[in-house]
């Protein structure tokens, strides 16, 4: 470890030989006089409030020689001259370097043996704006955005508990990332969270490129051929602020706009925020709703095409079920092209200018659809399931779990067409025990409360439950 001394010449030698001020235009080295003495200041130009910098350099420019001679340590100085509030010492080279390259402005004296951080960073940021893809209908109407002060405030502006507790972990040798794991102190498993912890600080990474699925691979090391996502996020200060008050761990990291709860389950996934922002009752409906779709999003298409592979089996009420007019590829490839090309179109309207890509997206679907049908490549049917399972993939709040359900859909599709019945059966329990044995980040059972079992819990996945009775006030 590389420390300061009260020789001026050689610590500013040293922090020039790290910083590399002449090689990099935004990193600004200004030498100046403060009571006589030869000082420097180290910063980020971008990082750094321009005002504070500016009245910062009058005061110190202006304090008489006379003034320091009962000043002997950094220390000392601090007491008396610096009025910044967040203000700390450091005489550790690879400290004082993390904090410049992070936006901090490192303060260098002659005589004195620690330099002076003044945390006067500033970020770039977009305004607080609710997320296009959490959106409400009701209910705040604010987001996560990619600055990690801004997420704590807004938390924190939730959640007026002293309780509440952020701890700043650095992630990566070269990025050195702020990571906040925030939690309530006492309601969170104490043993879960130490180990979440120390974990991180176990991480050995050069830089959190892809942010949280970074951290998240680096913490779980999960296993490719497991689509279920182990990780919920949430770009809402609300969402994550009553998942605190119920015992909670979130994650948050520096540069992206969402926060990671932990730890997760299966049913997790099918809640939503609208839930708690309409009466129970409506909120009930809802996720009932959300529940039935997710069947029909994963069993809809294998079931019909078991139906048609066994015409007998349909009972008569229910043989509108069957193709009238079979389209020229069989039905089994129609399913697989039409799934194929829904993820093309996706991937094209991702790729369109956003004032085009609406317009891209209903047009082609129709024109693809329609073609498709007149010349007798598809079937009428196949194209009317398949966009029932498109659409209804939209209901699922995780989009990663829309995904694990389209690849289970299709390993169903293979095994119905390859094995029948028992095709189906199979695949039904290799979807349960790849459930079963996935291991979400945080510990903890996936299948909870189901297994193990907590009737009062699986309850209040299924209803929308009241505010309870003690939390109301008795009018």
């Amino acid at each position: 470890m590389r420390t300061l001394s009260s020789n001026y010449v050689e610590n500013r030698n040293q922090l020039e030989i790290l910083l590399r001020p002449g090689a990099s235009f935004d990193i600004v080295d200004r030498h100046i006089r403060v009571g006589g003495k030869n000082a420097s200041l180290y910063t980020i130009d971008g990082f750094t409030k321009d005002e504070v910098l500016e009245k910062m350099l009058e005061f110190l420019m202006s304090i008489e020689e006379s003034e320091l001679s009962e000043v002997q340590t950094a220390k000392d100085f601090c007491k008396r001259y610096i009025t910044y509030i967040e203000t700390s010492l450091s005489n550790d080279t690879d400290t004082i370097i993390s904090a410049v390259l992070s936006g901090c402005l490192a303060l260098l004296i002659e005589g004195y043996d620690q330099a002076i951080l003044l945390e006067t960073r500033t970020y770039p940021v977009r305004s607080v704006q609710e997320p296009g893809s959490d959106q409400v209908l009701r209910g705040s109407h604010d987001g996560f955005v990619e600055t990690l002060i801004f997420n704590t405030a807004l938390i924190r502006r939730r959640i007026r508990d002293p309780r509440l507790t952020f701890q700043i972990i650095p992630v990566g040798t070269s990025s050195k990332t702020d990571v906040a794991v925030c939690y309530m102190d006492g309601l969170a498993d104490e043993k879960r969270l130490n180990s979440l912890i120390q974990a991180m600080k176990n991480i050995h990474v050069k830089a959190l490129s892809l942010n949280q699925e970074s951290l998240a691979e680096a913490l779980l090391h999960p296993r490719w051929w497991n689509p279920f996502p182990k990780v919920r996020y949430t770009e809402r200060p609300d969402t994550a602020a009553a998942c605190l008050l119920e015992g909670d761990i979130l994650v948050l990291v520096d540069n992206s706009p969402s926060a990671m709860i932990l730890p997760t389950s299966f049913f997790a996934f099918t809640q939503d925020v609208n839930d708690f922002y309409f009466p129970p009752i409506t909120g009930t409906y809802l996720r009932l709703i959300r529940i039935l779709v997710f069947f029909f999003t994963y069993l809809l298409t294998p079931v019909w095409l078991l139906f048609l592979n066994n015409p007998d089996w349909v009972p008569p009420s229910f043989s509108f079920i069957l193709i009238k007019e079979p389209g020229a590829v069989p039905v089994f490839w129609q399913l697989i092209g039409i799934e194929l090309l829904i993820d093309g179109l996706k991937l094209a309207s991702l790729n369109t200018p956003s004032a085009l890509s609406n317009s891209f997206s209903i047009i082609g679907a129709l024109l693809l659809g329609e073609f498709a049908v007149k010349s007798g490549w598809v079937s009428t049917e196949a194209v009317l399931y398949m966009a029932f399972v498109a659409l209804s993939a939209f209901a699922l709040p995780s989009y990663e779990l829309g995904y694990a359900i389209k690849f289970f859909r299709i390993l169903a599709l293979i095994a119905v067409s390859l094995f029948n019945l028992w095709g189906l059966i199979g695949e039904a329990l290799l979807f349960i025990i790849t459930l079963a044995s996935t291991k979400p980040l945080g510990g903890g059972s996936y299948l909870y409360p189901l297994i193990p079992f907590n009737g009062k819990a699986f309850l209040s996945l299924i209803i929308r439950m009241p505010l309870k009775k003690e939390d109301r006030k008795q009018l």
